[in-house]
């Protein structure tokens, strides 16, 4: 766990930096598609979204999990690919943005949350080159 100081320019910032957040989606599709068939169920992704959050975050309730998938789910055919997923992360990276706002907030992070690759991004801009 990490204790750290974020913020919307944190992640937004991390959400436009295409390739930093490409790179994390990919990673974490394959996190999600244990069996490697390219495709998530609800369920697959309802069991380990909880990493992905701030501790003490709760996840969406069963039924409000399902619209939300169902909302992402362009082809309907019951399960996410890599773009549907893409594009769930991004539209919850950006709600998490618009409900911090501004002003910085101390959160409590596992080291591959969400907001943990999007600290560590702000933190990679800041340092100084060698």
């Amino acid at each position: 766990m990490t204790i750290a100081v974020v913020n919307s320019f944190t992640i937004t910032e991390f959400v436009n930096e295409k390739a930093k957040f490409d790179s994390f989606v990919d990673e974490w599709f394959a996190t999600v598609d244990e069996n490697g068939d390219g495709k998530l169920s609800c369920e697959a992704i309802r069991s380990r979204f909880g990493m992905l959050l701030p501790f003490g975050s709760e996840s969406p309730a069963g039924q409000e999990n399902e619209e939300i998938f169902k909302r992402f789910d362009e082809d309907g055919n019951g399960a996410l690919d890599r773009k549907e997923f893409k594009s769930l992360m991004t539209e919850i990276m950006y709600a998490v943005a618009r409900g911090i706002g501004g002003s910085p907030i101390i959160v409590v992070l596992g080291k591959d949350s969400l907001l943990m690759k999007a600290v560590q991004h702000e933190l990679a801009t800041l340092s100084p080159s060698s």
